[in-house]
């Protein structure tokens, strides 16, 4: 597949108000992106680290302050902001004992996190970390030999059943879709004609799907 074949991952931000409350909500936004975004490997890295930039706001800015989450790819890295109104208030790394219950969040985020930092503006501050995802470009595909194989069998594919309308090295996410449906419509035609059960397999391969990207997303 060539470059033309790359996933969107358009940035986007959230207004909040920092509240405890708010915390589980902005994690399960944030998840729910990543899985879109195909990114679910670093999705509890990314959840821990933005609940610490977070929870900082609502520590040391102070409860009900207007904030904003913004995330975005930086690179092949995705990036995670928290903009709040206080250039004051700025986060640091601190030394904090094991039995301490305060001064562990930046420290988190400093050990999960590639690289981290604060920009001062007029108005505001942002906190932001940045988590690598092992991606080549903002745009690719997370390398895998599932993936891979994946990616030739529609090359190959899309050329027999599309030979005037593409060519293998030019299929796009949109049309490679199209193709993956081609392909998954006539694997069941060839389990029924050999008296395969074809729900059955549909609900298997679901299966070690799931358990594949769950074990995926607890590996790293």
């Amino acid at each position: 597949m060539s470059q033309e074949a790359c996933m969107s991952r358009k940035p986007w931000d959230l207004a909040f108000t920092a509240e405890p409350t708010e915390v589980a909500a902005l994690r399960r936004i944030l998840r729910i992106h990543l899985g879109i975004w195909g990114l679910q490997d670093i999705a509890n890295e990314a959840q821990l680290c933005m609940s610490e930039l977070v929870a900082n706001v609502i520590t040391h800015v102070g409860h009900g302050t207007p904030a904003t989450l913004a995330v975005s790819m930086s690179g092949s890295h995705l990036r995670i902001e928290v903009h709040d109104p206080d250039t004051r208030a700025l986060p640091t790394l601190i030394e904090a004992g094991l039995d301490s219950e305060a001064g562990r969040g930046m420290t988190l985020v400093d050990g999960l996190a590639d690289r981290w930092g604060v920009q001062l503006h007029p108005n505001r501050k942002v906190t932001w970390c940045e988590l690598a995802t092992g991606l080549s470009s903002a745009t690719g595909h997370c390398d895998s030999p599932r993936v891979t194989r994946a990616e030739m069998l529609l090359g190959l594919y899309g050329a027999t059943q599309r030979p005037q309308s593409v060519a293998p090295s030019k299929l796009t996410t949109a049309v490679a879709e199209e193709v993956a449906i081609d392909v998954i419509a006539d694997l069941l035609h060839w389990l029924r004609a050999h008296g395969c059960d074809t729900e059955d397999t549909l609900d298997r391969a679901q299966m070690h799907f799931e358990v594949e990207v769950d074990a995926g997303s607890h590996s790293r």
